[in-house]
């Protein structure tokens, strides 16, 4: 089965990211796909590359990277959220004419068009997220 995941709040403030994490990692292992994980609203700064949690912490954005990383999976930000929330890729970040971009490896910003998209490809479209 293709099962499509949207996260829709962010790290450390609420338990959406880590569950989706969490619901992937064992759709994957069940022999599932996940074509695509969608970030949007205040799930866009599960992206940032710029968050240090503690050394004894989960460090979320990284457990993104890697899942993405090693099963190949799309991790989608929503531009307008990202925008919003100061998140950019170096793209972005040269068309707004910002000196810095902070988008973690892994992850790519693009429209919602990404999302309609994922939700007509797969067979299922979990949320996670209030």
């Amino acid at each position: 089965m293709k099962i499509g995941v949207v996260v829709s709040e962010g790290p450390y403030t609420h338990q959406a990211a880590d569950t989706a994490y969490h619901f992937v990692k064992s759709a994957l292992a069940k022999g599932h796909e996940v074509p695509r994980v969608f970030f949007y609203h205040d799930g866009v700064n599960v992206s940032s590359r710029l968050s240090v949690p503690p050394q004894d912490e989960r460090h979320i954005q990284k457990n993104w990277s890697e899942l993405a990383q090693e099963h190949g999976i799309d991790l989608v930000v929503c531009i307008a959220a990202a925008q919003r929330r100061g998140l950019l890729d170096a793209n972005e970040a040269e068309r707004q004419g910002k000196d810095a971009n902070n988008i973690a490896e892994g992850f790519r910003i693009s429209g919602l068009g990404q999302l309609i998209e994922m939700g007509i490809q797969t067979d299922r479209l979990v949320t996670f997220g209030d």
